[in-house]
């Protein structure tokens, strides 16, 4: 599945867990780094508007669907791909990551929830070593020098695999950044993630998730910070529907 803006294309190379277990596993064992992205209709939006967020996207190494609309997209293309939810990736990625005996740092969100957040993985996965919880300061900005001190002392950590919630394009840029600078370091945005692990962000329950109605959980939740958010997302489906068609007639 794939997506045009312009000269420049998005294209979700990963279609389903099987398949990224198998990448990021190998990754690990040869000490390989990575940048792994979670495309969802939000980043289309900023996708369109923002140069500085596509040319980071440029920079990921793996591309996953996150959001069943991406997944109807890809069907509707004749390119199926299954939902990965970065929020549903922490804990598999930290399961691999034990297995190989590869360390973890978490990255984003607040000092807290990610105390939270390592206990709850500690805890639900056995032999996890997470060697780093660091929390950047408000507004953090993936292109200045505390980025480059947060990317030093990830790397100084021993980490293989590095969790950034920082939500985006913050945390993609600050992956592209890690691939130039820390390239044995596998890194994956994961949003809310570690917000939801610890407890400090109540997630859709579970049923809802299988209706493909989170989305809808969550504006309903925080209607005025979501709402104009989702809103911007529907007035792009019908485009995006019609360039799904145009490529699966190519």
């Amino acid at each position: 599945m794939q997506f045009q803006f312009g000269s420049e294309q998005i294209v979700v190379n990963v279609p389903d867990w099987n398949a990224l277990s198998v990448q990021v596993a190998q990754r690990f064992q040869s000490g390989q780094g990575f940048a792994l992205a979670t495309i969802n209709l939000d980043h289309l939006v900023k996708l369109k508007q923002d140069a500085r967020f596509r040319a980071a996207y440029a920079q990921q190494d793996l591309v996953v669907a996150d959001g069943n609309p991406i997944v109807w997209l890809s069907h509707l293309a004749g390119r199926p791909v299954s939902v990965l939810p970065g929020s549903d990736l922490v804990k598999p990625l930290c399961e691999l990551a034990a297995e190989t005996a590869v360390r973890v740092a978490l990255v984003g969100s607040t000092s807290e929830a990610l105390q939270d957040a390592a206990e709850t993985l500690c805890k639900q996965v056995p032999g996890l070593e997470i060697v780093l919880c660091l929390s950047p300061s408000h507004g953090f900005d993936a292109t200045s020098p505390e980025a480059g001190e947060v990317l030093n002392r990830v790397e100084q950590s021993g980490a293989g695999l590095c969790l950034l919630a920082l939500g985006a394009p913050r945390q993609e840029e600050l992956a592209a950044r890690g691939r130039q600078l820390t390239p044995g370091v596998g890194f994956v945005s994961v949003g809310a993630g570690l917000d939801f692990l610890g407890g400090h962000q109540t997630r859709a329950p579970r049923w809802v998730r299988r209706i493909g109605m989170e989305w809808l959980w969550r504006a309903v939740g925080s209607p005025a910070r979501l709402g104009p958010r989702y809103l911007r997302c529907l007035a792009i489906l019908p485009g995006q529907c019609i360039a799904a068609l145009r490529l699966r007639r190519s």
